[in-house]
């Protein structure tokens, strides 16, 4: 690889995990584009913080729900590549997009389940299938999971699923991507604070020192907590890690 600035993309970039996730790897020194659903004010700031380190920023809005805009959203990205950051290629790609759904098991619809698997397995699916071909050999993709595929939580069937999946094709994209020396890793967050499910885990005193009191270190997580492990994953100093599932949760429910 050339000493050339490394460009990671981030989805979900405009606020919550997604949004540390691209200021941390702005701090590795890496150059950053972050995709927003509805929120592109939102969006902006983020951009503006990255750019205000020095780095180079831009935003692309992306309906993760949505894979025939897919071909389009690559298209967007191409042209992104060549205007603002000089290039054909970016390095790391972290499928972060992503919202939960939150109901018992036995009143959870098709609706849901099928709204939990578009979002969680389809869209990083085939959005990494179609942007394998811009992304530089030796570069990397990070996928996000959750602790609640290996402990179970009341309400949380549909989404836990899905991210129990998503640590499956971990596996298999790490195995297909081998040869151009890709790295596929997964992440794992505990319960963090942040406006996910409505704010519950950061704006719920009683739940925030439940969780507390059920993890080794003694506290909720915070979104730097995750953010950073996604930007390690995204340096040479993780050259050797690959096809590993990382949970980032201070050691919930042991």
């Amino acid at each position: 690889m050339s000493n050339k600035t490394k460009i990671a993309l981030v989805t979900g970039g405009s606020r919550g995990l997604g949004k540390s996730m691209a200021l941390e790897l702005a701090k590795k020194g890496l150059d950053v584009i972050l995709t927003y659903h509805s929120k592109q004010d939102e969006a902006d700031k983020v951009v503006s913080e990255i750019k205000a380190m020095g780095n180079k920023a831009t935003s692309l809005q992306l309906d993760v729900t949505s894979s025939n805009t897919f071909d389009k959203f690559k298209d967007d990205i191409k042209a992104v590549l060549k205007s603002k950051f000089k290039t054909t290629h970016f390095d790391y790609l972290i499928n972060n997009a992503g919202v939960g759904v939150y109901a018992p098991y036995d009143k959870i619809t098709e609706v849901q389940l099928e709204s939990m698997f578009k979002i969680h397995i389809n869209a990083p699916f085939f959005l990494t299938q179609k942007l394998a071909s811009l992304l530089n050999n030796g570069g990397g993709i990070v996928n996000i999971s959750s602790g609640l595929a290996r402990f179970t939580m009341s309400g949380h069937s549909a989404y836990a699923t899905m991210k129990g999946g998503i640590e499956t094709l971990t596996k298999y994209q790490a195995n297909f991507f081998g040869e151009r020396k890709i790295r596929v890793n997964v992440v794992a967050p505990g319960a963090i604070e942040t406006d996910f499910g409505g704010g519950v885990v950061r704006d719920n005193e009683e739940l925030n020192n439940y969780i507390a009191s059920t993890t080794a270190l003694g506290r909720v997580g915070l979104p730097d907590d995750i953010g950073s492990v996604v930007a390690f994953l995204c340096t040479d100093d993780a050259k050797w890690v690959n096809a590993q599932r990382l949970e980032v949760s201070g050691g919930i429910n042991l």
